[in-house]
């Protein structure tokens, strides 16, 4: 008999009043905000009693193949295997995107039996916080271009405008658009383009800020241009900061739903990894530890990036320290680092898992090594997945001091999860020895060499004469103590997505490099990396519809 499918599984399940899962959070169900009976945010006064002290546990990846390696199913289940062992938890994830939704990755409500629901709601409008973000993203937008319309009073040069629009969806047709055409009547006409929504600063500001204020702050500091004179000219001098947190006052508010097994679970916030910093809200996480003994989070795609960005960037600004780190890979995975076709990874192949382990240890490596975390290797099981191959994973990564867990959290939820709580419950007794991958006070093409070298293990930074350009001003500007948040393809550790496994020796290629001054971070773009995805030949959105009674189907 099949699987069901994910939307089938969370359909049949019941879930509790979000009352109860407030109460098991230790949050006083008056204080929260329902958005029916199954969502609610958390507003700043419930926050206000989270007082306590939990451990920290991320959950990353070796780097993603189309065999899938299941992160945010295995957080998850992680978080109900804890639970199941007796412990305290709260799970905290990143909102999805419709762009992968409608696209070909996916959601990010997690798979099978380890699932965070109502998973409809959360894959498609949830409580609206996309909408919000990209509202004041286009508002600032609006704000910019009005100004330059009646009379440019700041000399903001069209030409030098950096801040674009944005929507939540693939859409390659507005990578590159002319604006403002059609006469006087109708604006200024200048060259812009459009971001998707998890690549914007205001997606980046909401999951850094500590508080609304802090909010508003940031979106005073963001810089959307500079001026013919080359200054660089702020949202808060166009007074456009009030407004956007006006737009943004519920969306700050983390948003309360549960897993399968009725376990709390924190969504909120959702850039991803590979051009953003990939990473759930700090608010959010810190609520978790404050509420719970465990918080179990998770970084995007594999550690080269989301880990990464949690532990160089979020980290730093959060003043958190992970107690364990959970490194997620699959033997099919590993295969197709090795350079077996989808179709035969279900066939034993010792020698090609061989040759497509060096990319699971070189993350382990980066991990133990670089950032000097407790690790636990998670080998999430498939059924055609032989003991030969699986012990000899083991074998490689007990090379390196690290445990293997075997996770069947897809097929069995929590209790496919016990085997892994209980070592990462060790793990988080063992005193960790955590430390950045680079310093602040590097310059920052420093910053930039140190995570290429460090991390893809590449030989150096080949930087363009306008990146270089760029990172003379911006050093020129007083952002040189910034961290440095590195866009790069998620298949490759070079910016090469068909250089698969553990490549060594190569040449990172930088391009371009801007500041998100309100969110606090330089990002270098490598690559063909794009901050504007597009849809597959055949989208997702062909095979999702909705029936007669409102049941929507074919979603996952």
């Amino acid at each position: 008999m099949a699987m069901k499918s994910d939307i089938e599984i969370a359909q049949s399940k019941q879930p509790e009043h979000i009352d109860e899962i407030a109460k098991k959070a230790g949050i006083d169900p008056g204080l929260i905000e329902h958005y029916g009976k199954y969502k609610a945010k958390v507003g700043a006064e419930a926050l206000a009693e989270s007082a306590g002290d939990g451990k920290l546990i991320l959950v990353t990846a070796i780097s993603p193949t189309p065999a899938g390696e299941g992160k945010t199913t295995t957080t998850v289940g992680l978080a109900d295997g804890m639970k199941r062992i007796g412990k305290n938890v709260i799970v905290a994830l990143r909102e999805p995107s419709l762009g992968p939704v409608f696209g070909i990755k996916g959601g990010a409500a997690g798979g099978g039996y380890a699932q965070v629901i109502p998973m409809e709601d959360i894959n498609l409008h949830f409580t609206g916080d996309m909408h919000a973000i990209g509202a004041a993203n286009n508002l600032l937008a609006a704000m910019i271009d009005n100004h330059i319309y009646h009379g440019n009073a700041l000399g903001i040069d069209p030409r030098k405008v950096t801040w674009h629009r944005c929507v939540d969806m693939n859409d390659r047709q507005l990578r590159f658009i002319a604006s403002g055409l059609g006469g006087a009547i109708n604006g200024v006409p200048r060259e812009d383009s459009y971001d998707i929504t998890v690549a914007s600063e205001v997606m980046a500001i909401m999951c850094l800020a500590d508080d609304i204020t802090d909010l508003k702050k940031r979106f005073a500091d963001i810089i959307v241009g500079y001026t013919y004179g080359g200054e660089p000219v702020r949202a808060g001098q166009l007074g456009a900061e009030g407004a956007m947190t006006a737009l943004m006052k519920d969306a700050i508010k983390p948003n309360l739903v549960q897993t399968l097994e009725g376990t709390p679970a924190f969504v909120h916030g959702g850039p991803f990894a590979n051009i953003a910093h990939g990473c759930n809200s700090v608010i959010a996480t810190k609520a978790a530890l404050g509420l719970a003994d465990y918080c179990v989070t998770e970084a995007g795609f594999g550690a080269d990036l989301g880990a990464e960005k949690f532990l160089d960037i979020k980290c730093r600004f959060g003043g958190l320290t992970p107690s364990a780190v959970v490194l997620v890979a699959t033997v099919r995975a590993l295969k197709y680092q090795a350079g077996v076709p989808k179709e035969k990874l279900s066939k034993e192949n010792l020698p090609a898992l061989e040759q497509g382990i060096p990319n699971l240890l070189r993350h382990l490596e980066n991990l133990k090594g670089v950032y000097g975390l407790p690790v636990v290797v998670a080998i999430n099981k498939f059924a055609h997945d032989t003991d030969a191959e699986i012990d000899l994973i083991r074998a490689r990564v007990a090379a390196l001091g690290a445990d293997v867990a075997i996770s069947e959290v897809h097929a069995k939820g929590g209790e496919g999860g016990v085997e892994l709580a209980e070592i990462v419950a060790t793990l988080c007794e063992k005193p960790s020895e955590f430390k950045y991958c680079y310093e602040e006070e590097m310059g920052l093409a420093e910053k930039i060499e140190a995570v290429a070298k460090k991390i893809y293990r590449a030989d150096g930074v080949s930087f363009s004469a306008a990146a270089l350009k760029e990172l003379e001003k911006l050093e020129r500007l007083g952002f040189s103590r910034l961290p440095v948040c590195i866009a790069k393809t998620q298949y490759s550790f070079t910016d090469d997505q068909a250089v698969l496994g553990a490549p060594s020796g190569f040449t990172l290629n930088v391009r371009s490099v801007r500041v998100s001054a309100g969110a606090g971070f330089v990002v270098a773009l490598t690559g063909a990396i794009m901050t504007m995805p597009g849809l597959p030949k055949t989208p997702a959105a062909e095979r999702i519809d909705v029936d007669g009674n409102g049941v929507i189907v074919g979603l996952f």
